[in-house]
């Protein structure tokens, strides 16, 4: 793994859990703030690509943010959702975690042991 980026807003009940997760499993990570140093064009293009359901996978759909737009997402090109995502960080989903090949949007553990082969390592450490 080439490093795990961390895409975060410390507010947030499902980052701060994940982070703790993260920590007591001793993985490492690059951690961003999602709203301070923004994912550019080109992550968020790969963020997309690494998505099973597309916008849906990432997008917070409950948030104000989101209640507020004036514009359906569905009719916005690839760039024009990038775009506005990259002006409205706050309509993403938190948290976000990629390895460059995997994805995991929000606290979702099965998905935290998949990235980071947690299980693996424990079974090593037990041999």
């Amino acid at each position: 793994m080439s490093g795990l980026k961390f895409y975060t807003y410390p507010s947030c009940t499902s980052c701060r859990r994940t982070k703790a997760w993260l920590k007591d499993h001793e993985v490492g990570f690059n951690e961003r703030h999602l709203f301070r140093d923004t994912p550019s064009y080109e992550e968020f293009l790969e963020i997309l690509q690494l998505t099973t359901d597309g916008i849906d996978e990432i997008l917070a759909t409950r948030g104000k943010t989101y209640k507020s737009l004036n514009v359906d997402v569905n009719d916005l090109s690839i760039s024009q959702f990038i775009d506005l995502v990259m002006k409205e960080p706050k309509l993403l989903r938190r948290p976000i975690l990629t390895d460059g090949e995997k994805l995991v949007v929000g606290y979702d553990e099965d998905g935290l042991k998949s990235i980071t082969n947690v299980k693996q390592e424990l079974m090593t450490k037990i041999s």
